[in-house]
């Protein structure tokens, strides 16, 4: 698969939607992880990310303003041991709780068979998940998309991606829609391939800045020391 670069992809696309981005560093140190959101709607635009114990969740910037707070209020990024969970909706807490299970716990995947795409016809979004886990100096991430079969709400289509000692200097790159569009077109295939940044404030500007200025919404980025699970987070919202 071709090595794409993010900024290009991101320019190109002026409604990419939600969008997930795992990978390594070209050093091998640190394992790396985005999530943005964007927005077309007044409802979807009146949001940031805060802080949440380890990982974020969606907050109204304008209490006033929120219309219907059931897809667009949610927690993007949770934490289970040495599992960093990241996704588009509150399917976050799904995995969270299928794979903390004290009794048979189950898989990442598996998790997720409870859970379709969202109910938002005609666009029926899709359901974007990814999972990092970090642990003895190792590094393996999976992604998974829950898209209905090419705008029909009859079927759910589900795909996991799994990505074994992750390769240093890439990462991979889903996002929720291939363009702007009414209705909006689900992604498809593969996760796209993707250069990473060895830096953290350089990704975060990169994206940032690469994301539609209408559009955009917030921005989150963690880079997590492979050796110690150490991390650094960095959070961009629009509104102020």
């Amino acid at each position: 698969m071709e090595m794409l670069n993010l900024e290009t992809e991101l320019k190109g696309n002026s409604y990419p939607g939600r969008g997930i981005v795992i990978g390594r560093t070209k050093d091998g140190a640190k394992a790396v992880t985005a999530y943005f959101i964007m927005g077309r709607s007044v409802n979807s635009r009146n949001r940031i990310f805060v802080e949440d114990g380890e990982g974020i969740r969606t907050q109204a910037f304008d209490p006033s303003k929120m219309e219907d707070p059931s897809l667009i209020i949610y927690a993007p990024v949770r934490v289970l041991g040495n599992n960093t969970i990241v996704t588009n909706g509150d399917q976050t807490d799904t995995i969270y709780e299928g794979m903390g299970r004290e009794t048979m716990p189950l898989t990442f995947e598996q998790s997720l068979r409870s859970r379709e795409f969202e109910p938002d016809g005609p666009n029926y979004t899709p359901r974007i998940s990814g999972i990092l886990h970090v642990e003895n100096g190792k590094f393996d991430f999976a992604m998974s998309i829950l898209k209905s079969a090419d705008g029909n709400p009859e079927t759910c289509n589900r795909y996991t991606f799994s990505y074994e000692n992750a390769v240093a200097g890439e990462g991979r790159f889903i996002h929720t829609y291939m363009s702007d569009g009414n209705p909006l077109p689900s992604f498809e295939g593969e996760p796209k391939r993707v250069a990473v940044p060895d830096d953290i404030d350089a990704c975060t500007e990169l994206l940032w800045n690469s994301l539609n200025e209408d559009n955009k919404v917030s921005l989150f980025v963690r880079y997590i020391d492979i050796a110690t699970g150490a991390y650094e987070t960095r959070i961009i919202n629009k509104n102020k």
